[in-house]
């Protein structure tokens, strides 16, 4: 890869001109800079350390409404060239896309707020094997953890440059670090594993390695003896860990993409209750410290906090100027991209607003039931609803977590599961997706 000239701002600002030059009508293009590094630490011994630098470019152009996208990541005159050229050629040879085009000028981001998304620190791989470790050896001294499949620290930090021959020009940084660790209790064929992570934009935020790695020996330790369950039609409570994927079915289910192809059992649902009375699900690109948080999405348009979910009701699609245009509604600013493809539209922080019960009093009202703590297969058909998914957790009993479980399935569909949700009080927000723990009412339990 050649050199990158030190003004990337630049490079896009001489690209866009060029490719007007060179005969297309609009364009736009996006270049990230990118540094990542991950360590895994296994009975306390270092194992793999990677790390990665690299900036990426990615061009669209458009000739009418023909598009076409290239990426490169050589910088030099010569790679430039070529990659206008080839851009410029493709677009004029690929049949034409209807709902193509860029933002218009009064969609575009005005304001850029300061999200606080960018931690400048940079363990060295000292500090990154220390905390591996460290988190590792908490795991392991729980009583009765009996082996480990490791502990992993990583960080990532990213410069995204983003310009239009619309007007746009917005930049913005980011940064991620995490750390996990997953242990084995009991022996032979009585074993059992869990885990734990932490995941955060700033490293003050993220949980110290040694609470990571106690939890997940405690989690661990939790699970062994676990015993069948019997089949039934009872209620199930998620925990937060996995109550986040009904959220993100959900918010998959009103991806533009799908509704405007047909392909969700939501796509002629805008304005009706599709959840209980009182649930609020909330998207929110503002968040400070947000995982997902953008003060402006792959178009250039500007972003913002809105319930998707209100009082029960359908509001709004996820969307981008493509599949808004194609239903004939305006962008939600949802657009995301990469330097290989267009924009697509996707979710970004969304969490189900708390409930005004507490997760004792949740459970304390169930006399049978399952409390999931871990999911297992991809069993949901978001065209149908269907939903089917492996699990493991612990039985309740009388209000009262009874037992581990494993090996059944819980089944149902999610329309009528959204319906029969229930919130605790208790949302933490520890990841892009968050959920409180939540009880559904009227699932299919397979056992033995």
């Amino acid at each position: 890869m050649s050199a990158v000239p030190a003004d990337p701002a630049e490079i896009l600002d001489q690209l866009l001109r060029d490719a007007k030059a060179a005969g297309a009508d609009a364009a736009d293009a996006l270049l990230v800079e990118g540094t990542s590094a991950s360590l895994s630490c296994r009975l306390g011994e270092p194992e793999d350390l990677e790390r990665s630098e690299g900036f990426d470019l990615g061009l669209r152009v458009l000739v009418g409404k023909r598009q076409a996208v290239v990426s490169s990541s050589d910088f030099s005159k010569a790679a430039l060239d070529e990659l206008l050229t080839r851009a410029v050629a493709m677009a004029r040879a690929v049949p034409e896309d209807a709902y193509a085009g860029l933002a218009d000028p009064d969609q575009l981001a005005t304001e850029i707020p300061d999200l606080d998304e960018f931690d400048p620190a940079e363990p060295s791989a000292e500090q990154m094997i220390d905390m591996a470790r460290a988190c590792e050896d908490a795991a392991r001294a729980v009583p009765g953890i009996t082996n480990s499949e490791g502990a992993e620290i990583g960080y990532g930090k990213s410069t995204v440059y983003l310009a239009g021959t619309n007007g746009f020009n917005g930049t913005r940084q980011g940064s991620r670090f995490s750390i996990s660790v997953s242990v084995v209790a009991g022996e032979g064929t009585k074993m059992e594993r869990d885990y734990e992570y932490s995941s955060t934009v700033w490293l003050s935020d993220m949980e110290s390695p040694e609470a990571v790695g106690t939890k997940a020996g405690e989690n661990t330790i939790r699970r062994l003896n676990p015993r069948k369950a019997e089949s039934a039609q009872l209620p199930i409570v998620y925990d937060p860990r996995v109550a986040a994927s009904l959220i993100g079915h959900f918010s998959g289910a009103i991806n533009g993409q799908s509704v405007a192809r047909g392909t969700t059992f939501l796509a002629d649902k805008m304005g009706e209750k599709i959840f209980a009375d009182g649930i609020t699900i909330v998207d929110d690109p503002l968040r400070k410290r947000g995982l997902r948080s953008k003060p402006f999405d792959g178009e250039g348009v500007q972003t913002k906090k809105r319930n998707l979910i209100d009082d029960g009701g359908l509001t709004t699609w996820i969307l981008d100027l493509a599949t808004s245009r194609q239903l004939g509604l305006e962008t939600t600013g949802h657009a995301a991209r990469g330097t290989g493809g267009p924009p697509s539209p996707s979710a970004t922080n969304v969490h189900l607003a708390a409930g005004n019960v507490s997760k004792e009093d949740l459970i304390g009202a169930i006399d049978n039931g399952f409390y999931v703590t871990e999911l297992i297969g991809m069993g949901v058909n978001i065209v149908t609803g269907d939903y089917s998914r492996g699990a493991g957790g612990f039985w309740i009993e009388n209000g009262e977590i009874a037992y581990p479980v494993n090996e059944i399935t819980i089944a149902g569909n999610l329309r009528d599961m959204f319906m029969h949700m229930t919130p605790a009080d208790d949302l933490e927000f520890k990841r892009a997706t968050n959920s409180p723990t939540v009880r559904v009412d009227g699932m299919t339990i397979a056992g033995r």
